[in-house]
This record gives structure tokens, sequence and C-alpha cells, in this order.
């Protein structure tokens, strides 16, 4: 049994989202009181989220399925000097022009996954520029930075490990903690936001703004860390062998990230169907127990369910019938890559590398020879074989197990 009474840290902690919080008992205690307002803060570094960032979007569905209203932090003030956390080197600065694009690009995964509407708990999505590119150089010295200690600021893992690793740490990322606090301060005083979630890396700007805001208002407000999620061969989550895993289909095709998931090592198969989906937890306890090849299906609900909520419905169906196509029907789906070889043809090794199977035309030669290519089912073991492929016609070109394509003309 739980030992919270609210609705929303039994969510967190059943679902596997709970870390630390920095006083669980009145949190727990105001959950069951009011609507919370709770925030998460997403840097526009990139065109598109990734799956390491769903975790976090997770946070604010939980608390929107609790009854509380999430708020969606677009970074476009904080991501013009970076955050150090988990970082070994100093991020690239980055335009105007290119920071309004990626928040462009990334507003579509929220508006899948949270509900934006006028009811209390109807979600915001704000962009922390609004105030931070208007706060004076001066007036954040003197009514802000006077809070923060150079000791304390020492203290915290991302400033840390750069100086241990002796890599460069400048005065502008510094600076970084400062704004992320700053903003709750904001949050609270226009939105009366009284949380902030985040992952396990964040607890130490978490804290500062939470400190900020007690000592310049003297509100009383909250944190919430999960987590950092990574697989059980001890990868991070968010990246595969291929880079990674991009949540919107402009940065990855939705049979691609469907097959992330369906490829979901066995022991992992729980806590990311409790983490990433919807799904019962009863009826999680029984796929999760499932054993040998029946495992599968459990991995293939999951797959579906994800896909379903980060790209939609009809992404799941078509992914999963690429899947069953390619895989138990021996032919090939409509959601593979394509690459056309032209009347000429193409040499294997360039089909392999053109479709990024392989970063090189020297390991697409290694692969070929240890006979790990197959072209409609038939291994391919000579580097130097044309593809060649008749007019109106197609060819299924495999990988190992888990990459295909369709090869036309």
């Amino acid at each position: 049994m739980s030992e919270f009474q609210s609705d929303l840290l039994r969510l967190l902690e059943e679902r596997g989202h709970m870390h630390q919080i920095t006083d669980a008992g009145a949190l727990d205690a105001l959950a069951m009181k009011e609507v919370v307002t709770g925030y998460v803060g997403f840097d526009p570094t990139a065109p598109s989220l990734h799956i390491g960032n769903l975790a976090s979007i997770m946070l604010l569905k939980r608390l929107q399925q609790a009854g509380h209203r999430p708020i969606v932090i677009m970074g476009g003030g904080t991501a013009k000097v970076g955050d150090p956390s988990g970082k070994d080197e100093t991020r690239q600065m980055l335009t105007e022009e290119k920071l309004a694009s990626n928040i462009e690009g990334i507003k579509g995964s929220f508006e899948r996954i949270l509900r934006f509407d006028d009811r209390e708990s109807g979600a915001l999505l704000i962009n922390n520029d609004d105030w931070l590119s208007k706060l004076g150089y001066v007036e954040l010295l003197r009514d802000v930075g006077q809070h923060f200690t150079i000791n304390r600021m020492l203290t915290f893992d991302s400033v840390k490990t750069r100086l241990d690793r002796e890599q460069p740490l400048t005065f502008i990322e510094f600076n970084y903690m400062i704004m992320q606090a700053y903003d709750y301060l904001v949050l609270n005083r226009e939105h009366g936001c009284r949380l902030q979630l985040g992952g396990s890396d964040q607890w130490g700007n978490i804290v500062n703004g939470i400190e900020l805001t007690r000592r310049i208002d003297g509100k009383e407000v909250y944190g919430f860390t999960a987590p950092l999620i990574t697989r059980a061969d001890g990868a991070k989550m968010g990246k595969s062998v291929d880079g990674a895993i991009w949540l919107n289909e402009d940065q990855l095709p939705a049979y691609d990230f469907w097959q992330y998931w369906r490829n979901t090592d066995d022991r992992d198969v729980g806590k990311f169907l409790r983490i990433f989906t919807d799904v019962p937890l009863d009826e999680i306890v029984r796929l999760e127990a499932l054993e040998g090849s029946e495992i599968n299906d459990a991995k293939i609900v999951l797959a579906n369910e994800v896909t379903k909520m980060v790209r939609g419905e009809a992404a799941a169906v078509s992914a999963a019938a690429t899947a069953q196509q390619t895989f138990a029907g021996g032919g090939a789906g409509d959601d593979l890559p394509t690459l056309s070889v032209g009347a000429e043809g193409m040499r294997i090794g360039a089909v392999l590398t053109e479709l990024g199977f392989t970063a090189s035309n020297g390991e697409a030669k290694r692969k070929i020879v240890e006979g790990a290519v197959k072209l409609d089912d038939q291994p391919i073991g000579e580097p130097g074989f044309l593809v060649e492929v008749a007019e109106g016609k197609d060819l299924k070109l495999s990988l190992g197990k888990k990459k295909h394509a369709i090869v036309t003309r």
C-alpha cells in the first residue's frame, strides 16, 4: 500500500516515476486539497524531442490525469544560454530563427499527449523567453543574483563534473541555473505554479527555484524528480546504435519508432509499460510475467501503445501491419524506408550506406561478408553485387533481423 493519500502522488509512484520530492507530506496534502499547477521545462535545442524527453512529458500527463494543471515551458530564453547538466562540453549557440523553428517542430508532440483547453486542468504552453529576454542584467544581479552563492553553485554535479574533468564551463552557462530558478518565481507569481517536475539530473536546478521563490516572495513551492531511465543493458534511454529516437515523424519514420519499442529488452518491458503507457497495472503484471517467445506479445503492446500516443493511431496500426508483413508474412510493408537504384542499378554496399543501414562502404562490406545481408530473403555474400530491379517490381533488403527496406527501380 502506498503511504500517499493524493491521487497525484499515488499515480506517480505506482507508474514508476518517483525519485525525490522536496516535501512529500506537504505536497501530498496540497494535491488532495486543490488543483496543483506544475511545470516541466524543455529547451528547444533540436527540431524534435526524443524519447529521453518523453519520460518528462509523461510526468505532465500523469499530473493532468490526476486532475491537476500542467504547464509546458519552452526554453526559448534558457536555450540561448545552455544547461550544463549532463553535458561534457559547451552547447552550440542557436540563433533566434533556429530556436523559433525548433519550438514549432516540438509543439506538436505536446498537443498529441496533453489536453490543451479552458478547463481547470487544461495544459498551458509558455515560452520563458517572454520574460527572460526582457530582464535587465543589473536587475538580475541585484534582485536575483544576491540569493545565489558561488560556493553552493560549485557543489552541483553539473558543475563539479565539468570542473573535475577540466572541461570548460563558460560564464554564460553558469548563469543557466539562475535563469531557471527565476522561471519558477515568475510562474508562481503569474500562474500560481506550486510544483516543478523533471529528471533527477534537474534536482539542483529545481531546489534553486524553490529557495528563490521562498526567499523573495515567501511562497512555499515544491519539487519532484523522476529517476533517469536507463535500459537493462545500461544504455541511456533515448538513444540507439543509429542515433536518437525522435518523436517527430520527419526526423524518424513511424515504423522505426515502433520497431525501437518492439525490440525492448525482456527485462525492461514491465518498466516501460508503466512509465510510457496507460495500460492498466494488472494487465502490465500479466504481460511482464510472460516467458519465452510470448514476451514478444507484451513488446508489441508496448510498441503499439507508445506509437499511438506519440504518432497517432493510424501510425501505430500502419507500423504494426508493416512489421507483421515483414516478419510473419514474408512480405514487405508500406512503412519501410525505400530507395530507388535506377535503371542502371546500384552496388549492394552503396545501397546499404545510402539507406543509413551502414556508416560506410567499408562497414557494408564487412556485413556482407558476415552473411548479414539478404535480398528478398536470399543471402548476398558478394560485396560487388549489383542490385538491379525490374520495371514495376521491388525487392526487400534486410540487414540482420531488425533493419529492412524496399529497393525499387
